[in-house]
């Protein structure tokens, strides 16, 4: 592993990529110490000490601590992740957004640039309900005048990690919306470590044991793959003969990644964010939207197999897969070229998704019930109820991926087999 690091740091576009990702995030980290203004930290992190385990306390957990100081990276990232969600959601529905798909480039700019006018809507309502129950709280005195700067320094603040994350996208390594994820929940590892070595014996023993297992879970369904044998014919392309041979078609089995995981959290925190203009519904939530509630549990793992069904849909298209083979001379030994083809490719895609969804659905919430059953700590309890090491070891698996596809193309040898 160590030499394979050395050989991707003397890729100079790799190194270059890798240090404009760490600037990236080191401004992130920055702007998460920051307060907004008109905000008294020490009276919000004295409200945040008993939320540990609220969805408070997991939207805190994914802002990277920025909501419990208040500060201009409080929202996180997390309204643009459910503005994704409802552009997405609604492509289904509209007309006109299915049409957009369809167009291409232009077509997902547009769809873009529609996601992008949702978050600030939803960053501006998300801040207004946040400043609204830390007012009611006492955590925070408000005016006509502070309430406004409050919510235009978040919603510019959610904006700003917008742009960033595009940024490292486009001329960083990985998906730069999961990394600021990423490093928000990589964040509090001091604090896990600190409540790890403070616990006792049956936190010692089985919090390492739980990690690991968890790790090994997420890896194995992650790189689980199905491969399609292709053959293709020998063809005429101008002049020359193209000679025939077989490759095959690696389907995996969770195809979508990591964003089943970021998408069920997004909905999940919505409810309470939306209740907190409803003080009315506060009871409900409290008693079906914590992470430890079992009605909670089990709608997030009937979320996280829905929108992996839906994102490996949105992924894969097997009408498209089965023309693009068409076009260029390729088949699947034993199936006709063109519906059957794309038939079978539905088929074995069904196949995979269903046992795939089940198994990330279960990593993301079994740990969740083995923590309550040894009472581990408030702060182990966030890190390792399943959402949250799912998405650090999702996302890290994704990054490597993309940097040995970069060394790839430069002939050397990569670390992930």
């Amino acid at each position: 592993m160590f030499s394979w690091l050395t050989n991707a740091w003397r890729v100079p576009e790799l190194r270059r990529r890798v240090l404009f990702t760490a600037m990236i995030l080191a401004f992130y980290r920055l702007g998460v110490w920051m307060p907004a203004p008109g905000v008294d930290s020490a009276q919000i992190r004295q409200y945040f000490s008993n939320q540990g385990g609220t969805v408070l306390g997991l939207l805190n957990l994914f802002s990277g601590s920025a909501l419990s100081r208040f500060s201009l990276f409080a929202l996180g990232i997390m309204p643009y992740v459910t503005a994704s969600i409802i552009l997405q959601l609604l492509t289904v529905v509209v007309p006109r957004l299915e049409q957009l798909q369809k167009e291409g480039e232009a077509g997902y700019a547009k769809i873009n640039q529609y996601t992008r006018y949702l978050t600030v809507g939803l960053a501006a309502a998300q801040s207004l309900g946040y400043a609204y129950l830390f007012h009611r709280q006492g955590a925070l005195p408000l005016n006509a005048g502070r309430l406004v700067l409050i919510v235009l320094t978040l919603t510019a603040g959610t904006t700003l990690l917008m742009w960033m994350g595009e940024l490292i996208t486009k001329r960083g390594v990985g998906n730069g919306i999961s990394l600021l994820i990423f490093a928000s929940i990589i964040a509090n590892a001091p604090t896990i470590i600190n409540a790890w070595i403070n616990g006792g014996p049956t936190t010692k023993l089985f919090f390492p044991l739980l990690a690991v297992g968890v790790t090994v879970a997420v890896v194995f369904i992650q790189e689980g793959q199905r491969r399609i044998p292709i053959q293709y014919a020998k063809r005429m392309v101008g002049r020359r003969m193209t000679t025939g041979g077989s490759t095959y078609m690696p389907l995996r089995v969770n195809m979508a990644g990591v964003i089943p995981v970021i998408f069920a959290a997004a909905v999940m925190a919505f409810p309470p964010t939306i209740a907190q203009f409803f003080p009315a519904t506060q009871g409900f939530i409290n008693r079906h939207f914590t992470p430890q509630a079992t009605s909670y549990l089990l709608l997030e793992g009937f979320l996280i197999i829905i929108f992996t069904y839906f994102y490996t849909a949105v992924q894969f298209n097997p009408v498209d897969q089965a023309d693009n083979l068409r076009k260029y001379g390729g088949y699947v030994p034993g199936i006709r070229p063109g519906p059957p083809t794309a038939a079978y490719f539905d088929r074995v895609l069904t196949r995979l998704t269903l046992p795939g969804s089940i198994y990330l659905a279960l990593v993301a919430v079994l740990p969740t019930f083995l923590i309550r059953f040894f009472n581990f700590p408030q702060s182990t309890y966030q890190f390792l109820g399943g959402t949250s090491l799912l998405i650090v070891v999702g996302v890290a698996l994704d990054t490597m991926r993309q940097m040995e596809s970069q060394m790839m193309m430069r002939s050397y040898e990569g670390f992930l087999k």
